[in-house]
């Protein structure tokens, strides 16, 4: 069909107003699994302590009427460090565009402290939930905090040739394994031998996916409704109690975290704080710094399923 003679059209137009939406769209992983399920204190220094104890042995042996005590040597706490390290991200905006109107913003520098202050979480999530080695620094080397991996010794699965000797010390990485029910169950096992009562699993997406297909279910599809299909778990009951199952995008996918939240926290030596950075020209500069580091309180409490396969 023919176009009307001498119709005006928008590829001729200069003048139409542009029509941008006023709402911004990003898709950017930004959970922290790790971080916003365990616990946080304060601490007074960039080296910071805590106790662990363990109860004797026990026994079924009984005594002798009128036995003579035979005292029992008492047993001193373990002591146990990490470190604080810093993390930041900062945001420069000209004077010229913070005094403009741009669109879905109310003010440009508000909006880039918001975005800077999720990727400084996701920052921190990261270094906490990984294997990082716990790296007191010095005048040219920056301190880094022992993450979760590092501290995981009394209950963990690894492949050929993995080994850990936690106290901060970053593992070494095995033979990668495809992830089983079998080493799931024998880890929680383990932990529970020792004690401990991991409640969540945090892994990767693939992993996750994994899981999802275990066949400790009566089946690994189950129909909801006629247009539902319910194809995930989201809660895994074992016989020493359940998980929640938590896919993270800021763990290692090779690993397999069984976290206790009561027994790990953040220990902020700065919480969160903005900082207005001297002022050079024409350009206001601020930056959001934070020093913390990770407590394991008692690193028996959790687990780790460790060099899984990742696809």
């Amino acid at each position: 069909m023919a176009k009307v003679t001498n119709a005006f059209d928008t590829y001729t137009a200069t003048a139409d107003r542009e029509d941008l939406s006023n709402i911004i769209y990003n898709i950017s992983p930004m959970q922290t699994p790790f971080m916003s399920s365990i616990g946080s204190r304060n601490v007074s220094n960039v080296v910071f302590d805590w106790q662990t104890e363990s109860l004797p042995t026990p026994s079924a042996s009984g005594e002798l009427e009128g036995f003579e005590l035979s005292r029992a040597a008492s047993t001193a706490t373990v002591r146990a460090s990490n470190v604080c390290m810093i993390s930041k991200r900062d945001a420069t905006v000209t004077g010229s565009q913070e005094s403009s109107d741009p669109a879905g913003k109310r003010s440009e520098m508000a909006h880039q402290l918001a975005i800077m202050s999720k990727a400084l979480k996701r920052d921190m999530e990261q270094a906490l939930c990984q294997k990082g080695a716990k790296t007191t620094g010095n005048a040219t080397t920056a301190r880094v905090t022992g993450g979760f991996e590092s501290w995981i010794t009394s209950n963990d699965s690894r492949g050929t040739n993995g080994a850990s000797t936690g106290s901060g010390a970053a593992p070494t990485d095995g033979t990668q394994r495809a992830l089983t029910e079998t080493l799931l169950k024998d880890t929680l096992e383990l932990a529970f031998t020792n004690g401990g009562e991991p409640s969540l699993a945090i892994c990767g997406p693939h992993n996750k996916q994994v899981i999802s297909g275990f066949t400790g279910r009566s089946q690994a599809r189950q129909f909801v409704d006629q247009n539902t299909v319910e194809a995930s778990v989201s809660i895994y009951s074992s016989d020493f109690g359940e998980l929640k199952i938590v896919p993270s995008n800021r763990s290692r996918e090779r690993s397999l975290l069984l976290v206790d939240p009561e027994f790990a926290k953040v220990a902020y030596l700065r919480n969160f704080q903005t900082v207005d950075i001297a002022t050079i020209g024409d350009a206001e500069t601020k930056m959001i710094v934070v020093e913390y580091g990770l407590e394991v309180s008692n690193e028996a409490a959790h687990g780790v399923v460790a060099d899984l396969s990742t696809s």
